[in-house]
């Protein structure tokens, strides 16, 4: 009598425990910084003047991010505490939704935990979870957008709520930063792709067929398409009731005027950046580099210089083995990391920042934990964990510049500046 194949058991707990041990990792030296730095100095004026109503400031960008900050402000104090410990939460969050979404799109065990490591170590999660800029915010609800749309495809019968909350998520998304516009419409584009190869007669009205049976295009199109702009322009409500400066012209107007700013052409700085440079890890920002209370301190951005360049082969690999071999994962990872790359390569700001490359990176290393767990797969395990331990040292080697530890000098960053170009 033949067996039923063995089911994987959800490795949920472990990626809680890895989750927690990426937020207690991110708790040294968050305060140590007492005054605003960096991108700080942009966003957290515009935060306060939101607690109070006051001048509708930093209108270039959406708001969600900034009536966030505000949220923090309002329960922890205007500190340091208060302005950094919800982009803490959010950083843990997008990293637990991150690995949930890899285990609903694969079943692997292997997969989802060495993309768990591999995020948390791979730097720029790290670091704009310990900062109060936008950017974590959206890559918080892009991560939970994808976990609830991969278990909707997982498991259908839980689809509608599900696809509800991949609706709200996404819309929360773009109303943190435009960064998600273009990635927010995937889902909704894979949805209707999928639906239309199943060749279903009343392709509308049909409930029956991939990615999600049970559920009818005309109801995806109103979770993934409609939910998402209403939660969008919903989250602008508090600007019609600025004291100073609000929106009186309409959402429309507002937007052509957001455009024009993200447009407009700004003077050269000394840490802007193109996507090859992105690509290829060779270009840093230094978010901090002064002393502290007497100590030298500093906060480099760049990529985990192992995994950001094993990832680039791994991605090759995904996306072979997507187009060419129908592996779903695989194809999804590659479809993400392109469209959010795309859109830094073709969009009209002549001045941007390795900060862009966030939302790429976490598809990278989404992209090395598949390559990886086929190693594991196939029996190859020891060259299957290389990747995944290598991340970790590189993480604790460089913890000292990327955390506002204490260094012994001016000079201390020569340690960590492998390339001319970091420095």
């Amino acid at each position: 009598m033949s067996r039923a194949p063995e089911q994987p058991k959800d490795p949920i707990r472990w990626c809680a425990a890895l989750a927690l041990v990426f937020w207690l990792a991110c708790l040294p030296y968050l305060t140590v910084v007492a005054k605003p730095y960096f991108d700080e100095i942009h966003y957290l004026p515009a935060a306060r003047e939101l607690l109070v109503l006051g001048e509708f400031t930093n209108r270039e960008h959406p708001l969600v991010g900034k009536e966030l900050l505000a949220l923090g402000i309002a329960l922890f104090g205007d500190n340091p505490w208060g302005w950094r410990l919800l982009p803490g939460l959010f950083g843990t969050l997008t990293l637990f939704a991150a690995m949930r979404t890899l285990w609903f799109a694969t079943l692997s065990r292997f997969a989802t935990l060495a993309y768990g490591v591999l995020l948390a170590t791979g730097f720029h999660l790290f670091i704009h979870a310990r900062i109060a800029m936008l950017d974590i915010f959206y890559l918080a609800f892009l991560a939970l957008a994808a976990w609830h749309f991969a278990g909707a495809i997982r498991q259908p019968e839980q689809g509608r709520w599900r696809l509800a909350l991949t609706g709200i998520a996404l819309g929360l998304a773009m109303g943190s930063k435009w960064n998600a516009l273009v990635v927010a419409m995937l889902p909704g584009l894979a949805f209707f792709f999928a639906r239309a190869a199943a060749g279903r007669r009343r392709l509308f009205r049909s409930r029956r067929g991939a990615p999600v049976p049970g559920t009818t295009l005309i109801e995806a199109a109103l979770w993934l398409g409609v939910v998402p702009l209403a939660v969008y322009a919903a989250t602008f409500l508090p600007a019609f009731f600025f004291r100073i400066s609000p929106i009186t012209e309409g959402l429309v107007y507002h937007h052509q005027f957001m455009l024009s700013q993200q447009e407009q052409v700004l003077k050269p700085h000394p840490y802007q950046s193109t996507w090859e440079q992105w690509v290829l890890n060779v270009r840093s920002i230094w978010y901090l580099y002064e002393p502290v209370d007497g100590v030298q301190r500093g906060i480099m951005l760049i990529g985990n210089p192992l995994t950001m360049l094993l990832g680039l082969p791994a991605l090759a690999w995904c996306a072979w083995h997507g187009f060419v071999r129908r592996h779903w994962a695989a194809l999804g990872v590659t479809l993400l990391y392109t469209a959010s790359l795309g859109f830094w390569i073709f969009a009209a700001k002549p001045v941007q920042f390795y900060y862009h490359y966030a939302l790429p990176s976490m598809a990278l290393l989404a992209a090395l934990a598949l390559a990886c767990d086929a190693l594991w797969q196939n029996d190859r395990r020891k060259t299957a964990l290389v990747p995944v331990i290598g991340s970790v040292l590189v993480f604790a080697w460089f913890y000292p510049i990327i955390s506002a530890a204490p260094l012994s000098g001016p000079d201390s960053f020569a340690v960590w500046t492998w390339l001319d170009s970091w420095r």
